[in-house]
């Protein structure tokens, strides 16, 4: 064949429209450079903005068809592809910096070196906020930095990360945290259908209304307020959106059917009431008597301070 595909050569811009270029490879023979073969990095532009009529240019055969008399070629092939040099300088897990070019529902484009862009998805953008509110922290024209997360080269995208700078604050406080367990949690906002928490001061939990307690005429989130501290089972753990779900009604009837076990059965006669009353002095009585160990060293040191004051009296006297 006198066109092998892959064969490079040199030709003249005869015609340009809306779909690409044709190009004079010698005469009486032209071939069709495609929109789409014209520039690895410039999309939807119009072929006229790339190449000129009359121009010389390399092209690339990239097919023939002898029996329509068609040769497609290609101008972006005749140099290195971007995407390839990219992902040799910047492997997964580099570190880059661009401009913002574009901000969209999706998240933020960046531009990079061999003038391709970069996308971080709303969801990269920031460890605390939402994605959306994270989004309206960036503006057109703002150079940031971001992690390289995925390279594409055959669908030509670079995912980029920017929460990824910094480690996941969540990571530690993760740990040791299971289903069915019970933590303290700090209240940090009452809504109507239940009220968020914090955990470990670090990752984010709900309590339904219906999980407030097991007393229906209970479960009401004005009960609570910002600040305060409650007790909590874990019912659910979400690592990818690092939330937990909670419940202290699930609590209340575990500690039920724990004091239930421990001081005996309304079968033996013993009333519901007398058997949590039992459990609650017991909580009580150690708790005062936590306390007690807590005072005996200030006693000690009172009665210390009173003798030292008497011998002081005493040689005053003197």
């Amino acid at each position: 064949a006198k066109y092998p595909v892959g064969t490079r050569f040199t030709g003249r811009v005869t015609n340009i429209t809306d779909y690409g270029a044709f190009v004079e490879l010698e005469p009486g023979v032209e071939g069709l450079v495609h929109v789409s073969e014209m520039s690895w990095t410039k999309k939807n532009v119009h072929p006229g903005k790339i190449v000129s009529t009359s121009q010389e240019v390399e092209v690339m055969v990239l097919d023939v068809d002898p029996d329509k008399r068609r040769i497609s070629l290609g101008l972006k092939q005749c140099n290195a592809n971007p995407w390839e040099d990219f992902v040799v300088k910047y492997p997964v897990g580099a570190e880059v910096e661009g401009e913002v070019k574009n901000i969209t529902e999706f998240g933020l484009f960046i531009g990079l070196d061999g003038e391709i862009d970069g996308m971080a998805h709303l969801s990269d953008l920031s460890w605390d906020k939402p994605g959306e509110e994270a989004l309206a922290d960036y503006t057109k024209g703002d150079v940031v930095k971001a992690k390289v997360l995925d390279v594409d080269v055959d669908k030509e995208r670079v995912s980029l990360g920017i929460k990824q700078l910094s480690g996941d604050p969540t990571e530690g406080a993760m740990e040791g945290l299971k289903k069915g367990s019970v933590v303290t949690c700090t209240v940090t906002q009452v809504t109507d259908g239940g009220i968020e928490v914090r955990v470990n001061d670090a990752l984010l939990g709900f309590i339904r209304k219906s999980d407030l307690s097991r007393d229906r005429s209970e479960q009401r989130p004005d009960r609570f307020a910002a600040g305060e501290k409650v007790d909590a089972k874990i019912t659910q753990i979400d690592k990818s959106g690092r939330k937990l779900s909670l419940s202290i009604k699930a609590l209340e009837v575990e500690e039920e059917k724990r004091a239930m076990a421990e001081y005996g059965s309304s079968d033996s006669g013993a009333s519901l009431g007398d058997i949590l009353g039992a459990a609650l002095k017991e909580k009580q009585a150690q708790s005062e008597a936590a306390q007690a160990d807590d005072d005996k060293p200030k006693k000690a040191a009172a009665k210390k301070k009173a003798a030292k004051k008497d011998e002081e009296a005493e040689e005053g006297a003197e």
